[in-house]
Formats: C-alpha cells, sequence, structure tokens
C-alpha cells in the first residue's frame, strides 16, 4: 500500500528544494514525472491489452473461417462443428497467453520479449491443436486453421504494436511511467538517471535517491532530490508514491544490505531491481547463471564472426536485389532533375573509411555545388560537436539537395557500395579519413563492422545526435549485432524518413 505524501511531507518539502536548486533544469524536468501518477497504470494498460488482443483473436477467427467457408452453412461444413470451435478457440487463445505472461507489466513498453511471449503462445496453441487432430483423426481443416494462425498472429502483434506506441507517447509526456527510487552513491545515481534519461518509452522516472552515509545533501550533483539516507528507503519510497527501487552498482551497497533490502520489501507491492555497472549490452548477450548462491552475469561476446557475416552479407545483397528493382525508376527521375537544376555531374563521389579502416568511394546524388569542398574553409560555424561538420542552413546545398537530403534520397546510389561490398544495407555511419584521424581507441570500434546507409544513428535523430550519442549508437550496433536488430532498424528508418526527422 502507498501513502501520498501531503504538501507538508519531508518527501515533498525534499522535492520542492530539488527542485528550486537543481543544476540543470532541463535533466531535473527529465526526472520528475507528472504529479499524481499511479502504478495503476500498469492494470489499466494490461486491459487495454485485453481489449486489443480479443479484437485480435476473433478478427482472425472470423476471417479465416470466412476465407476457407465463404458462402457455405457452417452446420454444412462436413465432418466437423466450426460453430463451436469458433466459440471455444478464442478463449482457449487468451489463455494461453496469460499463462505464458503476456500481460506481465514489466515486459510493457521495452524490449522484444512481450512480442516473444505472444508469438510462443501462438504457436504452442495452434501446434497442439494439429497433434490433437492428428492423434484423434479429426477433420479439421488444415487450411482453416494456418489462415486463422497467420491473420490471427498478424493482427496480434500489429494491435501489440500500436499499443506499445500509445505507451510511449504517454511516457515521453511523463505518464504512466514506473516512479523509481534509486540507491547508491550520488555519483552512480546520476549515472543511473543520464541512462534512463536517454530512453523514456522505457518507462522509469527517478523521482528521488538514497544514499548511504548521506544525511544532510538535498541535491546530487546531477539534479536528483534526495530522498534521505538509504535505513529509510522502504518509507521513502513510500511517501513519494514509487513502485520501484533501482539499486545501482555502488561500492557502499553490500551483499547483505542488498539482502536485507529485499527482505524489508516483501508484501510491500514495490518491485526491486538491481543496475549493474554494465550499460549498451543487448538482452540476447546476457544470461544469469546461478552459482554458490551468487548470481553471475554472462555476456556473450560480439556477434563479428565469419558466420555472422556472410549472414549479413546474405541479407544485404537480398535487400539491395529488391530495393533496386522497385527504385530504377525513381534513380532516373533523381538524376535528371539534379541534371536539369545545377551544373555539375550527377553523382557525387567522396572517400569514407570502412571496416578495418579501409578507404573505399561512396556514391551519393549530388546535393551541392561543385564548388562546395572549396567553399567548406569559408564557413565559420559548425552545428555539430566533435570531428563532424553539420550546418543546418548550409549555403552549398541546392534547392534540389534540401528536398533529397530531407528523405535521404541522396543516399540511395549506396547501395552500389552494398553490392561491391564496400558497405552495408545498416551499420554505423560512414566517417570521413579527417575524423578517423581524430578517433580515440574505443570509437576505432565503429571500424569492426562495415558502415550502412543506414544505422541507429539516422532512426534515433540522425543529424540532431551530438557526437556522443552517435558513437554510443554506432558502439551498441557494432557489440550487439543481429539479423533482427537490423530488421528492427529498417522498419525505424521507413519513418525517420518519412517524418524527415533530424535531415538536412
Amino acid at each position: 500500500m502507498t501513502v501520498q505524501a501531503g504538501p507538508g511531507s519531508p518527501a515533498t518539502e525534499t522535492r520542492s528544494r530539488a527542485a528550486q536548486s537543481a543544476r540543470s533544469p532541463r535533466h531535473a524536468r527529465a526526472l520528475a514525472p507528472e504529479p499524481g501518477a499511479n502504478p495503476a497504470w500498469a492494470a489499466a494498460y494490461a486491459s487495454i491489452l485485453v481489449a486489443v488482443d480479443c479484437a485480435a483473436i476473433f478478427l482472425g477467427l472470423v476471417t479465416a473461417y470466412f476465407a476457407r467457408f465463404a458462402g457455405t452453412d457452417p452446420e454444412a461444413v462436413p465432418g466437423f462443428p466450426y460453430t463451436l470451435i469458433l466459440a471455444l478457440a478464442g478463449p482457449l487463445w487468451l489463455a494461453l497467453l496469460v499463462v505464458h505472461r503476456c500481460y506481465d507489466s514489466r515486459m510493457f513498453g521495452a524490449g522484444p520479449a512481450e512480442f516473444r511471449r505472444v508469438v510462443l503462445a501462438t504457436i504452442r496453441l495452434f501446434g497442439g491443436t494439429a497433434l490433437v487432430c492428428f492423434m484423434a483423426k479429426l477433420p479439421l481443416s488444415r487450411a482453416f486453421l494456418a489462415a486463422a494462425l497467420v491473420v490471427g498472429l498478424s493482427l496480434l502483434l500489429v494491435g501489440r504494436y500500436a499499443a506499445r506506441r500509445w505507451l510511449h507517447y504517454k511516457r515521453r509526456r511523463g505518464q504512466w511511467c514506473r516512479r523509481v527510487v534509486a540507491v547508491g552513491r550520488p555519483s552512480d545515481v546520476d549515472e543511473l538517471a543520464r541512462v534512463l534519461a536517454r530512453e523514456p518509452v522505457a518507462g522509469y522516472a527517478i523521482v528521488g535517491g538514497c544514499f548511504p552515509g548521506v544525511e544532510d545533501s538535498d541535491v546530487t550533483p546531477g539534479g536528483v532530490p534526495s530522498l534521505g539516507p538509504l535505513t529509510g528507503v522502504v518509507n521513502a519510497a513510500r511517501a513519494a508514491q514509487c513502485d520501484t527501487i533501482a539499486v545501482t552498482a555502488s561500492p557502499s551497497i553490500t551483499t547483505s544490505t542488498l539482502r536485507r533490502l529485499a527482505w524489508d520489501l516483501e508484501g510491500s507491492g514495490i518491485a526491486l531491481v538491481v543496475a549493474p555497472a554494465l550499460t549498451d549490452v543487448a538482452g540476447p548477450r546476457i544470461s544469469i547463471q546461478p552459482v554458490a548462491g551468487l548470481p553471475l552475469l554472462h555476456v556473450d561476446e560480439p556477434a563479428l564472426g565469419a558466420l555472422h557475416r556472410i549472414i549479413k552479407r546474405v541479407m544485404d545483397l537480398t535487400l539491395v536485389s529488391l530495393a533496386l528493382a522497385v527504385l530504377l525508376p525513381l534513380f532516373a527521375v533523381i538524376a535528371t532533375v539534379v541534371k536539369l537544376t545545377s551544373r555539375g555531374p550527377v553523382i557525387f563521389r567522396q572517400t569514407r573509411v570502412g571496416r578495418g579502416g579501409d578507404e573505399f568511394v561512396v556514391y551519393k546524388f549530388r546535393s551541392m555545388h561543385v564548388d562546395a569542398e572549396k567553399r567548406l574553409a569559408q564557413l565559420k560555424r559548425n552545428d555539430a560537436d566533435g570531428p563532424m561538420f553539420k550546418l543546418r542552413a548550409d549555403p552549398r546545398v541546392t534547392a534540389v539537395g534540401r528536398w533529397l537530403r530531407r528523405f535521404s534520397l541522396d543516399e540511395l546510389p549506396q547501395l552500389w557500395n552494398v553490392v561491391k561490398g564496400d558497405m552495408s544495407v545498416v551499420g554505423p555511419r560512414p566517417p570521413l579519413p579527417r575524423e578517423v584521424e581524430s578517433y580515440a581507441d574505443d570509437v576505432r570500434r565503429r571500424l569492426l563492422v562495415k558502415p550502412g546507409i543506414t544505422g541507429l544513428w539516422q532512426v534515433s535523430g540522425r543529424s540532431d545526435l551530438s557526437w556522443d550519442d552517435s558513437v554510443r549508437l554506432d558502439l551498441y550496433y557494432v557489440e550487439n549485432w543481429s539479423p533482427v536488430l537490423d530488421m528492427v532498424i529498417l522498419v525505424r528508418t521507413v519513418v525517420a524518413v518519412v517524418r524527415g526527422m533530424g535531415a538536412y
């Protein structure tokens, strides 16, 4: 049970002082969720998912039936009572979703686990049904079964995705988030706050922190309010209406401290999570194995071997073949427009750095005037930090070039780079040689894989990203590549290009 902090409570006064004294107002706003947020959002969202799933299951079964038996009386269908099947299949399908914990609040809003559970529950339902029909020699139509599986599962996943997008919309506005009390040293709490603030759609909003050995501090250097010492963290979480306590990887948090905290939280309804000193590692690379009562966190090596490169190459050639078959008429239109509207070649060639530091020539539709490189030294401002150069209102860009850049159409000739093997469809941004000269050792890990036409950097803001964020996203991709990640990035690329996000 949670107790709301009243206007005169210590927790409220602490948060008020923190709001006035936080060093970074922007950061402080990111950390403070909407007043009055309630953990009951999880039950409300679960109800929405149940309604969405019921609609998807109903439409899937009805569509499959009419696709197989259109114009036929259900009672006249030989050998099987399909009316009964339609009446029983829906509740059974929904029950399997419940059994597979598809409504577990920990899965809401982030990660692929929610979708995997939906797929697993559906496959087991239809696999079990097919097995029973085979063993009992029941004449259930295989076409009906296959259609119900394909249509129903597709609608379930689309409905879940739409619900997740709506949840993300709410969370970006500070609603329907888990209210978190962070435990650890102030510096560790600040680091956790920065990591969580990068992904507001994950739904973890740090309300304040409890610090071992810190009694009088009002706020951390990063702007996280103090809710008191570690010894009072459970009461502080209740007073601040928090439903989660996050323990950071702090040397001051011992195993006995963590064990006592877990005991204190029993029956409170407050969740306990432990944040290891490990960031930007994808879930499939992590596994937990208990050894002598100690949960060891195993981290697999990045997928950079020869087999993974072969898989990625096959995916690249398949995608490029499909893209070229569809986009060749668009190539001709763009080339004609570029040629007729400005002087110079249609294709722009530039030296970039690829995998292993090897240089190659990248191809683009020309979006700048022919003397753009010579005029670079005359430009006094750079809107990008780090070694990259970006200018929002670059006078060297042609009128047609601005339109091409907005929708990333200037990058289409890089499909030929993929065919040649210089680039991949998805990968880190291909850097210029002068940028690579300033790379630190950790940044050079970007060169362990082929650069890509699109990547996490593009679907996360493109030119609006800071240098540090661009590096972080590229390194995350290098460390956590998988075919599924590539497909997710491709889908997000379509959305980013249509919206023209961060392109100039």
